[in-house]
């Protein structure tokens, strides 16, 4: 990743962060720009090779955050939010940022369940999900998913934003 971006993409994050904290959304116009320039970025510089790395960097994205939107517990906004991230850090560091992604996501739900007096509950549903994944199958769970006004929900712009910074420490 170029030096160059780093500062553009600790902005991206810390903005995505907190419009999510606050309305729960990832807006486009925030997300899709700064996805389009990761591509122009590396393709100019480093041509057909820079613009593999983009593409290995968003299909990669895609390919595990597109599981948890299918599944309805993740939503676009963070879809887009990683596929714009790993357009301009390739596949490699975004392997590692969606390990760090998942590690932090993981972290912070406890925290924010823990805070919001529903650490229990979130760990029962925690619980009935993967049992359900190991007796059923993966799929969305019939509660458990973002378009229950009733499910306890969290902005995951803030996991992704603390991934994605621990990924350029670790690559």
């Amino acid at each position: 990743m170029h030096s160059i971006a780093w500062w553009p993409m600790l902005t991206l994050l810390v903005v995505a962060a907190v419009v999510d904290i606050h309305s729960r959304r990832i807006p486009n116009w925030l997300v899709l720009p700064f996805l389009a320039a990761g591509v122009v970025v590396n393709t100019a510089d480093r041509g057909v090779t820079g613009l593999a790395q983009s593409i290995g960097g968003i299909a990669l994205s895609v390919a595990v955050a597109g599981i948890l939107c299918r599944l309805r517990g993740m939503g676009l906004g963070d879809l887009k939010l990683c596929a714009a991230v790993g357009a301009w850090i390739g596949p490699a560091q975004m392997g590692m940022a969606l390990i760090a992604t998942g590690v932090a996501g993981g972290l912070l739900a406890l925290i924010w369940a823990g805070c919001h007096g529903s650490l229990s509950k979130s760990l029962d549903g925690t619980s009935e999900l993967v049992s359900g994944f190991w007796t059923g199958g993966i799929r969305p769970h019939p509660s458990l998913v973002l378009d229950n006004p009733s499910a306890r929900t969290m902005p995951y712009a803030p996991a992704i934003a603390l991934g994605t910074i621990f990924s350029f420490f670790t690559t």
